[in-house]
């Protein structure tokens, strides 16, 4: 196996699923399926099938019920260790938390939960990997930025070229964060164990620091928002 594939992933599960209620009263918002298969399920396949095999998964709300969905997570020839919160932490606190269960050695690739994308690209973004890795000031961050979808048309980040940045630059194209990227060990070292933090201002720092670098990708992605828009997504895949 390339050694590259090594990398640990780590699954973001934690959420409340508010805007998902009443679905995820009795349920997190990760195990909902689309063509009976949950989102969490999708992402593992696409791991196993991409020679990744340390996965861990963070959760708070239910999450005794991820637990027995996935086991130890031999169904999907992984390897599956949680991260339990007592409460959330927000998507940075969840990671600094999971960074001694991930232990990785640099980069780690990290996916949002809740997002559906079935052919997601993980094998094209660990061929970034040897590139980040070689760059004499590393990136900190390397995302996966989609088309702004209908919910979301102000974007988040400018891309241009590889380099992901907060600010109008010209020819830069305004684009939505995925959920899905590789960070360096380093972006987190800062925060704080067990305090709830957010992922987005240590991002933006980066950027400042010209270290966040990024891709566009144009096959299917969606961010499962709402029980409408997982209804239409299973009546699409039927």
């Amino acid at each position: 196996m390339n050694k590259r594939n090594l990398i640990p992933c780590f699954l973001l599960a934690a959420g409340r699923g508010e805007r998902m209620r009443p679905l995820t009263d009795e349920l997190p918002k990760p195990l909902l399926t689309i063509k009976n298969k949950s989102l969490l399920a999708w992402h593992l396949e696409a791991l196993s099938a991409a020679g990744i095999k340390e996965v861990v998964i963070n959760h708070a709300w239910l999450g005794h019920k991820i637990e027995k969905a996935l086991g130890n997570g031999s169904q999907f020839d992984l390897n599956i260790t949680y991260s339990p919160e007592t409460s959330a932490l927000e998507t940075a606190g969840g990671i600094r938390k999971a960074l001694p269960l991930l232990n990785p050695s640099d980069y780690f690739l990290v996916i949002n939960g809740d997002v559906f994308s079935p052919n997601l690209p993980i094998k094209q973004l660990l061929e970034q990997i040897p590139g980040l890795q070689s760059m004499p000031n590393q990136p900190l961050a390397h995302l996966l930025m989609v088309p702004n979808p209908v919910q979301h048309p102000e974007g988040d980040f400018y891309l241009k070229d590889s380099k992901v940045t907060n600010d109008p630059q010209d020819g830069a194209e305004k684009l939505t964060f995925s959920g899905i990227g590789l960070y360096h060990r380093d972006l987190f070292k800062d925060v704080e164990l067990d305090v709830p933090t957010k992922l987005a201002p240590l991002l933006r720092k980066a950027m400042g620091e010209n270290r966040v670098s990024g891709e566009k990708y144009t096959g299917p992605w969606h961010d499962v928002g709402t029980p409408q828009r997982l209804q239409e997504l299973n009546a699409a895949h039927e």
